[in-house]
């Protein structure tokens, strides 16, 4: 099960909260950071960033969302060695044509087949630690059609992808069929999206069904548009955050959470080195 964040700070909630894994969302970067829909208005150098700086304050493995790779087989190359140094175990790859956009949003268009499948050896070629993993994910059931997609992603599968990953299944039945058609061979990514195109589960009852990774990439960002929203209007209303306040931490609170002390007392072992050279 590996929630979806959008910067370091949702990462150490993750982590604090005992997942084994945490997604790194690419749509979630564009609505937080510039405010902005998940229509490939972000680019490479922008979520490898982020991902750094994530992958500096946690342990906790990362699934990226790499969108298309971000241009041609070449382009992949380049982007799976970026996400790989700067921390990624797991690299979604898609096979939506650009400018893409959300895998529930309607409007789609996909490469070729085969233009895909060369992204994904080309990924595989990239990478240098074999434990990173490359996820394929089809985009085709909304445009193709839902066996077009299962072929899609057998094409994917042969080319070697360690993980599959086929987007908006419109049923439980289709999930099924997805889980019949590959699950005995390939893991499998289910996608759950608060209001999207797939029925929601639960991860027990997805694995139930023969998922092995389930990821909530939007709910951070959702939940806390919600918060916030709740948020302002109270502080407008009362001109202050009394009335919020069991609904937020306080300053010690917040700096136990990002572990101040903890970076001050470090701090403090160079302040006295600094210190006992000047008396030197």
């Amino acid at each position: 099960m590996a929630p979806g964040i959008f910067d370091a700070f949702g990462a150490r909630f993750v982590e604090r909260a005992g997942f084994p894994a945490a997604y790194l969302s690419g749509a979630s970067i564009a609505y937080t950071r510039f405010g902005v829909p998940d229509i490939g208005l972000v680019d490479m150098g922008e979520v490898a960033a982020t991902l750094s700086a994530i992958t500096d304050r946690v342990d906790v493995p990362i699934i990226v969302d790499a969108d298309t790779g971000f241009g041609n087989a070449l382009n992949v190359q380049r982007t799976v060695r970026a996400f790989e140094r700067a921390g990624a175990h797991a690299i979604q790859l898609e096979d939506q044509s650009l400018p893409k956009r959300c895998g529930h949003l309607s409007g789609k268009s996909l490469v070729p087949a085969s233009e895909m499948v060369g992204k994904v050896k080309a990924a595989l070629d990239a990478r240098q630690d074999d434990t990173t993993l490359i996820i394929a994910r089809t985009d085709a059931i909304a445009v193709e059609g839902f066996e077009q997609a299962l072929d899609r992603a057998e094409l994917y599968a042969d080319a070697g992808a360690d993980i599959l990953f086929v987007e908006a299944p419109s049923s439980a039945e289709d999930m099924k069929t997805i889980i019949r058609r590959f699950g005995s061979r390939i893991p499998l990514l289910a996608n759950m999206v608060e209001g999207g195109r797939t029925p929601m589960h639960t991860a027990s009852e997805l694995e139930e069904l023969g998922y092995a990774i389930v990821i909530f990439p939007g709910g951070l960002v959702r939940a806390f548009a919600h918060m916030a929203e709740e948020y302002f209007s109270s502080l407008r209303e009362h001109g202050g955050t009394d009335p919020f306040r069991d609904r937020m931490l306080d300053i010690t609170q917040l700096n136990a959470l990002l572990g101040t002390d903890e970076y001050l007392r470090h701090g403090a072992r160079y302040d006295a080195t600094i210190k006992e050279a000047g008396n030197d």
